[in-house]
């Protein structure tokens, strides 16, 4: 960035892009006012610049975003797909966006109905019984996920149940959820073939288990064929199944959570119902449950009678709020345009391709870089740079070269069972040109990796910021500008 200056940078005395009126208030009103302790004694330290300065800084700022809407964003278990703009067209609309949480529940029908019948396209799509759109993102949704299991299980009077069993390949927010919680976490091996390894579960199931958390598809891309088996496995000794939501754009359509045995899940709608991923926005972690664990979900609930909507906050079982009022609506709403345009037979096209795009560009990506589960994958799979590393460039090397040629870094070192990892979710709305390019880069980058390492130990070398300290950066970020002359 050095070729651009910053706004401070531009500051010359004097210069203004506003002009408003002299204050009429005089100075001692406003310290009787406002108080004399919060009044500035001086002037804030702001630049002085005009206004098409201000325009071309923040115009220059947008520019350096990465985004889907200007690049490929592979980035794994992350499901970055592009987000058709009408939905955020039907979020704006007024009747959506200047409503109130503490309006009366007849002036907001509209926003209950949407709410029910958001409910039902879920639950239908899932294979749950209720859902609840309290929790705030995919985490909070675990959170509440897990709350719901150890209610039940209390309730049944069985609150000696203190572990929750993870496999080695899952989200890390499913073991810090569930510790949480206050369970026990134990963790359980994958296969040779990336699945739950069944000896393995066998030998740490017992009567202290609460659930079993699991993504099907998992974190590998790959689906539990033993899925079934697993479920009778955990429910044999009371347990429950808990669905991680994040790999849903793999199966809408084509099989549902429910029908495998799962009695909780949340879903990551940001991600798979078209809400811009990524961008440090308001998510949405909607929370499905089957029948028996209705009683248990966050209060309050919509409920329909005599053709009005209402919230039924009495709800005993319920394990209370987990947020304020009812969920981020706004995600929701966009959500519900996407689903609606779409239509069940569009999410099952959505999932086809998904999973379609995968598998092409693993076979034109297993030539050059280690597959270590050769096998059909679903939305996502995941390569090592064990090649790339006998030449001392690793899978960190590899994401940092794609940066030079226009492309977001796939997720690396993740799952952690697969070393020098690289993820990668190409999501269905990528077309094969885009893909076969990328193949191309990633083919290249192998090559150089080969014959002349230290150009990739250096890169990026054309983006605007090179290399930071990720871990120096991370534990003491410089959020305020400061004057180096």
């Amino acid at each position: 960035m050095k070729d651009r200056k910053l706004i401070f940078e531009l500051s010359r005395e004097g210069r203004r892009g506003y002009s408003l009126p002299k204050c009429d208030v005089p100075e001692r009103d406003l310290g009787e006012l406002l108080g004399e302790d919060i009044l500035r004694k001086e002037d804030p330290r702001l630049p002085e610049v005009s206004e098409l300065d201000v325009i071309r800084h923040y115009t220059n700022l947008s520019q350096l975003n990465y985004s889907v809407d200007t690049q490929f964003y592979p980035l794994g278990s992350c499901t970055m797909k592009y987000n058709p703009k009408i939905n955020e067209d039907v979020a704006k609309l007024e009747g959506f966006t200047d409503v109130h949480p503490y309006q009366s529940e007849e002036t907001v029908q509209g926003c209950l109905e949407l709410l029910y019948n958001m409910e039902t396209l879920l639950s239908e799509i899932t294979g749950m019984s209720r859902i609840s759109f309290q929790p705030a993102a995919g985490a909070h949704g675990e959170l509440t996920g897990l709350m719901i299991i150890k209610a039940y299980h209390e309730n049944r009077g069985e609150g000696h149940r203190h572990k929750i069993i993870v496999p080695d390949s899952a989200h890390g927010t499913n073991p810090a959820s569930a510790m949480m919680v206050g369970y026990d976490v134990v963790e359980v091996q994958s296969d040779e073939r990336g699945c739950v390894d069944i000896e393995a579960l066998k030998d740490v199931v017992d009567e202290d288990v609460a659930g079993l958390m699991l993504t099907n598809p998992n974190t590998l891309g790959l689906f539990e064929e033993n899925i079934i088996q697993i479920s009778e496995i955990i429910h044999g000794v009371g347990g429950l199944l808990y669905y991680d939501g994040a790999n849903l754009n793999a199966i809408m359509g084509m099989a549902r959570p429910g029908d495998m045995g799962f009695d909780v899940m949340h879903l990551n709608i940001h991600k798979t119902f078209s809400t811009p991923h990524g961008g440090g926005g308001p998510g949405s972690g909607p929370v499905g449950v089957k029948e028996d664990l209705i009683p248990f979900l966050p209060v309050p609930m919509v409920e329909k009678k005599d053709n009005k909507y209402y919230f039924d906050y009495d709800r005993p079982l319920s394990i209370g709020k987990v947020k304020t009022f009812y969920g981020n609506f706004n995600v929701i709403v966009k959500a519900y345009a996407y689903i609606l345009s779409m239509g069940a037979e569009g999410l099952k096209a959505v999932s086809q391709n998904a999973v379609l795009n995968a598998n092409y560009l693993m076979t034109m990506l297993k030539e050059y870089y280690d597959l270590p589960y050769d096998r059909y994958c679903m939305h996502e799979f995941v390569l090592s740079a064990k090649k790339q590393k006998n030449f001392d460039v690793s899978a960190m090397d590899i994401a940092k070269g794609l940066i030079d040629y226009g492309f977001h870094p796939p997720t690396v070192y993740f799952p952690m069972i697969v070393k020098e990892a690289l993820m990668i979710e190409p999501t269905e709305t990528e077309s094969k040109e885009t893909l076969d390019i990328f193949a191309r880069v990633m083919a290249k980058l192998s090559k150089i990796a080969e014959e002349a390492p230290h150009k990739l130990k250096d890169s990026p070398h054309r983006a605007p910021m090179r290399r930071l300290d990720e871990t120096r950066a991370a534990r003491y970020p410089i959020l305020r500008w400061e004057n180096e002359g």
